[in-house]
C-alpha cells in the first residue's frame, strides 16, 4: 500500500505570498504613521508641560516601534514558512 501526501493540491502558494505580503506591509505603514503622530504628541507634551500627553505619547511611540518590529519579523517568518513548506 502506497500512501504519499499530494503536494501538487497546493497551488495558492503564490497567492498566499502576495496577500500576507500587503497585508504586513499595510501593517508596517500604519506604525510608521503611529510612530510619526506619537511622536509629534509625546514632543508637544513634554514642551508644554502636559504630562499626560508626553506619557500616552511616548507609550504610542513605543507600541508603534514594537508593532513595527513584528510586522517585519512576520515577513521573514512568513517566506521562511513557506520555503520550508516548499522544501516538504
Amino acid at each position: 500500500m502506497d500512501v504519499f501526501p499530494d503536494f501538487e493540491g497546493l497551488s495558492g502558494i503564490s497567492e498566499l505570498r502576495e496577500v500576507a505580503g500587503a497585508l504586513l506591509m499595510f501593517a508596517l505603514i500604519v506604525a510608521v504613521l503611529m510612530l510619526i503622530v506619537s511622536a509629534i504628541c509625546w514632543a508637544v507634551g513634554a514642551s508644554n508641560g502636559n504630562y499626560q500627553t508626553a506619557t500616552r505619547g511616548r507609550i504610542g511611540v513605543f507600541v508603534a516601534l514594537g508593532a513595527a518590529i513584528l510586522a517585519g519579523a512576520g515577513v521573514a517568518w512568513l517566506n521562511w514558512l513557506i520555503t520550508i513548506g516548499d522544501q516538504l
